[in-house]
């Protein structure tokens, strides 16, 4: 059977089989993107209860502007109970390369452009799971979680970096380490957040690693390239808050407030998709920000290349294109991952996180957002923001 012919086959496999555990698109899960991507005012489900003019009406901007830019990503911290098996997959799947391995964590190339760090933590430092509620399963204990990530500026003097964070109201804390400088501070909901120099991992990745996987590949490598920071699924207890917060802090680049979230351009380093509460629905909500997904785009991308990758490794392929259009009987579905301007897998890694897997490059860096915007914010001020049409054939 010839590519074309296994395509088809393969569509009419999926729409005969629509529940299939394995290809279960995402709807309104916790990774569903977008409250308001179906409409506002939406009161029974409380998913985006306000009229547009209120849900997406600005806030004062927090401080003012630093001048900063973001040239780089240092790293993104994620604690694992076994960061040896966490490596390993990363290495095999994705194709990054280990920079170096301490004994209780390791640091990965991702590509020339960012790096990852697994530190290796026992089992209860991530708390206990979450008991059944609301007809779903109890869930056990998590063995995984993002803890923090450092950004590389384009402005570094420790002195005046260190003074504009104070006169906003921050307490840096410095980390160096020989001519590698930062500040750690927290964000507003706590979150740590480091501000880099580029004398770190940063300028370490212009050297190829040599260090050696203690632990053994699980499978076969994909040969797959990680090539772009798709997404960073950046949960908060209000968005309107954060956005403004990381926009004058680190030149983050605001594209439309859809109600729930705002996706955020971090310089040609990739994407921050910042969602949670609205301060007009749940005004003074409890503070805490959680990743609980990253999105990493990858190349080569196929459909069905990328399906039969996972599933011959024994891995989940859960398809997630974020867009929806209505079926014959007026309901909202899933796009057809075959023509959707967004077009994606999650997986889970040895440790439990949700790893999602998508065709985003730069070139595509607003597909997603594209996918979920709502039908009333289809205004295209910028050439950013015109219709991906040639993503959605």
């Amino acid at each position: 059977m010839d590519k074309d012919q296994n395509t088809q086959t393969r569509r009419k496999l999926l729409g005969a089989l629509g529940g299939a555990a394995a290809l279960l698109p995402f709807t309104n899960s916790a990774f569903g993107q977008g409250g308001c991507r179906d409409g506002y005012g939406q009161a029974a489900t409380s998913r985006c209860p306000l009229p547009l003019e209120q849900a997406t009406a600005p806030i004062k901007e927090v401080f003012e502007s630093t001048g900063w830019k973001t040239i780089g990503l240092e790293h993104i911290l994620i604690d694992v109970v076994d960061y040896k098996k966490e490596a390993a997959f990363y290495v095999a799947l994705m194709g990054w390369k280990l920079r170096r391995d301490t004994g209780n964590r390791a640091s990965l190339d991702v590509g020339k452009w960012g790096s990852v760090i697994f530190r290796g933590m026992n089992p209860e430092s991530f708390g206990p799971g979450a008991p059944a509620a609301n007809g779903r399963p109890a869930q056990p204990a998590p063995r995984a979680a993002v803890r923090g990530f450092a950004w590389v500026i384009d402005k570094w003097d420790a002195k005046t970096v260190k003074a504009e964070l104070e006169k906003r109201g921050m307490t840096p804390v410095a980390e160096n380490d020989g001519a590698f400088e930062s500040f750690h501070v927290k964000d507003p909901d706590g979150w740590d957040l480091q501000i880099c120099n580029d004398k770190g991992l940063f300028a370490q990745r212009k050297t190829a690693p040599t260090a050696k996987l203690s632990e053994p590949l699980p499978f076969a490598s994909t040969g797959w390239n990680t090539v772009w920071l798709d997404h960073c699924s950046f949960r908060v207890s209000n968005y309107k808050e954060s956005a403004s917060f990381y926009a004058n802090l680190l030149g983050w680049q605001k594209t439309y407030d859809e109600g729930t979230q705002n996706e955020m351009m971090v310089g040609d380093v990739g994407d921050i998709l910042v969602r949670g509460g609205n301060p007009f629905v749940t005004p003074g909500a409890p503070k805490g920000a959680l990743i609980d997904h990253i999105s990493f785009g990858i190349d080569p991308w196929d459909v069905e290349g990328v399906r039969s990758a996972l599933e011959s490794r024994g891995l989940k392929a859960q398809i997630d294109t974020s867009g929806q259009h209505p079926g014959p009987d007026g309901k909202l579905v899933q796009d057809d991952i075959y023509q959707a301007a967004f077009q994606s897998y999650h997986t889970d890694t040895p440790n439990g996180y949700n790893l999602q897997i998508s065709w985003n490059t730069k070139d595509k860096r607003l597909a997603l957002a594209t996918a979920v915007k709502p039908k009333q914010l289809r205004k295209y001020p910028t050439p950013l923001m015109q219709p991906m049409d040639k993503y959605n054939p």
